[in-house]
């Protein structure tokens, strides 16, 4: 009998949960297998504000242990990843009728002294009709705060921990549905399908972890056959994107009336990124939009500060995710806890599942770090921690060397202008110049597909970070759907197609 492929751990889930715990458990020696039913990143972890941050308005809701750990993670983070993540200052204008500033100066105050800060600067206060972030702003907005988090490109976060992970000996599969599991002679045997050939085959694990987002409760309940008590609440967090609407590089923060903020970040340096909402989501995860009314929510509060209107017309992109939040029966959305739940259940001679409930995109680190933590007994022989601080995959230069690595870029290819080289080196750190290898022109990159996009880079994606569609590049690994047109999009998932359909042939 043909004995089947054995892992210790099986991981159901591509987003950042699932791919941090692949990352981390391979590099403490052991065997992993992660499956995903579409792209990386694909649904929740390519929707987010971007950013990793403490979470300061949690702090009213006295999630202390949830933002201290948020916030200790920024700088470990940041050093692990300074070309997809780096510093941003944020203003909060101080509006009179909201929450009074004493209140903001506290809850400032406790921001920088909650997470051991060290490279990050601290909060300070602006006088608005003096700064240069007050210009944009309606002139009653006089005084307001400023205080530090920091950018990240989401889902290429996402594909560098599968990268890494899968350079450590990891099994990433992609576009790979998990049909069902069951507990088979004290180990986890699943059955997979190939959703692009339609091919079915199994594989073994010591321990099944169910990283699958909004859809951790579906898994329960239609693949692996087990109860659980805990539950996850659907918000829906919605997005849109806007001309840009000021010249300098701060990102303000907005109060509204509901007790929610709205964040205006600078973003792919022609742009504004404006979100996000937070309402309940009924329906299948995968099928969420912006709401007509969530876009005129979003217009209206950030146009009750901005001199200049934003409206609806203004809008190029909208996108929405959703989050999975842990259940704990908050009146509204906006009160639902952030923090993660790790559930185990089994023991024994039952192999065990982990299944995760919550979570968000700054503590996903130390969420994998915890869940090995739940599984040590169960897998004897692993591995102490190590990702602290240990860089993904291009980010291995300093913080502060960014500017260097950027201009060292075009000396070596100068037939790149400075945006295309920021772009390169924000997306890949010090393995863009491994994507532009021998280039002397731009015409030695092959193709090109439109604002900057060569297919030396295309081809780079589809054979390190699992890129098999045109909507994965241009929307995922960057975001230069911004600037490309519909045709030059359809243009480029023909030439995919074909190049994977040549390479199936030979």
């Amino acid at each position: 009998m043909l004995r089947l492929p054995e892992y210790d751990i099986a991981i159901i889930g591509g987003g950042v949960n699932g791919c941090g715990i692949a990352r981390d458990a391979v590099g403490r020696g052991l065997s992993i297998f992660l499956c995903e039913q579409g792209d990386l990143a694909q649904a929740t972890s390519s929707a987010s504000t971007k950013l990793f941050h403490g979470g300061l308005r949690y702090l009213e809701y006295f999630e202390f242990r949830l933002v201290h750990e948020a916030l200790v993670e920024r700088e470990v983070l940041l050093k692990a990843m300074p070309h997809i993540s780096w510093p941003m200052r944020f203003v909060l204008p101080h509006h009179k009728g909201l929450r009074p500033a004493w209140m903001l100066r506290l809850g400032l105050f406790l921001y920088d002294h909650l997470g051991g800060r060290k490279i990050l600067p601290p909060a300070r206060t602006l006088d608005l009709r003096k700064d240069v972030t007050g210009k944009p702003l309606k002139p009653t907005y006089r005084r307001g705060f400023e205080y530090s988090d920091c950018w990240v490109q989401d889902s290429r976060l996402v594909a560098l921990n599968a990268r890494d992970a899968a350079e450590r000996g990891a099994t990433i599969a992609v576009r790979t549905r998990c049909l069902g599991a069951r507990r088979e002679g004290g180990l986890w045997q699943l059955t997979l399908e190939d959703v692009e050939t339609g091919d079915v085959n199994d594989i073994m694990a010591h321990a099944l972890v169910n990283a699958g987002g909004p859809w951790v409760d579906q898994i329960i309940r239609e693949r692996i056959g087990v109860t659980s008590s805990e539950h996850i609440r659907l918000v829906r967090g919605s997005h849109i994107v806007v001309p840009r609407l000021f010249e300098h590089d701060r990102a303000y923060i907005f109060q509204n009336a509901d007790n929610r903020v709205i964040f205006a970040i600078p973003y792919e340096e022609d742009f504004t990124l404006i979100g996000t909402t937070e309402r309940d989501h009924h329906g299948p995860p995968g099928e969420a939009v912006c709401t007509p009314e969530e876009a005129e929510y979003l217009c209206t509060v950030v146009s009750d500060y901005f001199e200049k209107p934003v409206k609806v017309d203004d809008i190029v992109w909208t996108y929405s995710g959703v989050r999975p939040l842990h259940d704990e029966g908050e009146e509204s959305a906006t009160a639902a806890t952030r923090d993660y739940l790790l559930k185990v259940d089994g023991g024994g001679e039952d192999a065990p599942v982990l299944n995760v409930f919550g979570g968000k995109i700054t503590t996903y680190r130390r969420l994998a770090e915890h869940a090995l933590e739940r599984l040590e007994d169960f897998l004897p022989g692993m591995g102490k921690p190590w990702t602290a601080g240990v860089a993904l995959p291009g980010g291995d230069f300093a913080v502060e060397n960014v500017d260097w690595l950027i201009q060292s870029l075009r000396r070596n290819h100068d037939f790149l202008s400075e945006k295309e080289a920021r772009r390169l080196v924000r997306a890949y750190g010090t393995e863009a110049e491994k994507i532009l290898a021998g280039a002397e022109m731009r015409a030695d990159l092959g193709n090109d597909f439109g604002a900057g996009l060569s297919e030396a880079e295309v081809r780079w994606l589809m054979a390190h970070e699992w890129a098999r569609t045109a909507e994965d590049v241009v929307w995922r690994r960057t975001k230069l759907g911004l600037l490309l047109t519909k045709d030059q999009i359809g243009e480029l998932d023909d030439w995919m197609k074909a190049t994977i359909d040549g390479e199936r042939a030979e």
